[in-house]
C-alpha cells in the first residue's frame, strides 16, 4: 500500500490537508522544524491530535558521528510515538545505521543523491530510503533514473526496504516515481495543495448547480 506523508511542521497547513489527503504521517527535518519554531515536545502530541495514534513520524537525528547517531536514535525510540529514525546516508550514518537494526529500531537512510548511497543503506537494513528527486536534478543528474535504478534494485534483490521519495517540484514528479513502483513519497505543502487543485471540477460543479437552481430554485435533490 502507497504510504503519503507530508514535509512539514506548520500545524495549520497538517491540520487542513489531513482532512482531504489519506496521510500515512509526516516527515521533518531540522531545516523544516526551525523553520516552524516548534522541537519535538510539543511537535509531536500536536500531530497526533491532528493526525490520530497511528500516524507515523520521521524524525531526522541532529548528531554527526556513528556513535552520536545511535545514542541520539536510541533516545528517539524510546519516545511514546511511532517514530521513524533519519539518519544521513553517508559513511558515520551508514555505521549507525548497520549497528541500530540489530536493535530493530526503523531507520531511514536520508539525502540520498546516487544509487550507491540507497544500495548500502538497503543492504545494511534501512526500513526507508530517501532519495531526493529535485536536488538530484539540480545537480545534473537524471533524479528519476536514480529512484528507477533504487526501486529495480530493491525488488531484484527483494529487499524489505522501501523507497520514500522526497524533493518534489511539481505534480508531474510525484507521479512519475509513482509509475515506478515507490511505495511512499513526502510532499511539501505547496504540491501538496496542488495534488488537491481541480478548477475543472469545480466549475463542472458550479454549471450543474447553475442548472439545477434554474428549474429547481435552492430546493436539494431530495425534496425536488
Amino acid at each position: 500500500m502507497l504510504e503519503l506523508y507530508l514535509d512539514s511542521a506548520n500545524l495549520a497547513d497538517i491540520e487542513t490537508l489531513s482532512r482531504s489527503l489519506p496521510l500515512a504521517g509526516v516527515t521533518t527535518n531540522p531545516s523544516i522544524m526551525a523553520a516552524g519554531g516548534m522541537g519535538l515536545t510539543r511537535l509531536l502530541p500536536a500531530l497526533t491530535e491532528i493526525l490520530g495514534a497511528d500516524a507515523r513520524f520521521h524524525v531526522q537525528v541532529l548528531s554527526n558521528t556513528a556513535d552520536g547517531i545511535i545514542a541520539e536514535a536510541r533516545k528517539l525510540h524510546a519516545l511514546p510515538f511511532d517514530i521513524v529514525v533519519k539518519i544521513p546516508a553517508h559513511a558515520e550514518g551508514l555505521s549507525a545505521i548497520k549497528a541500530l537494526k540489530k536493535h530493530d529500531i526503523p531507520l531511514l537512510a536520508t539525502a540520498i543523491y546516487n544509487v550507491q548511497q540507497g544500495m548500502l543503506a538497503a543492504l545494511h537494513g534501512a526500513d526507508y530510503l530517501a532519495p531526493y528527486l529535485n536536488r538530484i536534478d539540480n545537480l545534473g543528474v537524471d533524479g528519476l533514473q536514480v529512484v528507477g535504478d533504487l526501486q529495480a534494485f530493491i525488488d531484484q534483490y527483494q529487499l524489505p526496504g522501501k523507497l520514500l521519495v522526497a524533493s518534489f517540484k511539481s505534480v508531474q514528479q510525484v507521479l512519475q516515481v509513482l509509475k515506478l513502483g515507490v511505495k511512499a513519497v513526502t510532499l511539501p505543502s505547496d504540491i501538496a495543495r496542488q495534488f488537491l487543485a481541480t478548477p475543472a471540477t469545480h466549475a463542472a460543479v458550479e454549471n450543474f448547480s447553475q442548472d439545477w437552481r434554474a428549474v429547481f430554485a435552492d430546493n436539494l435533490s431530495y425534496d425536488s
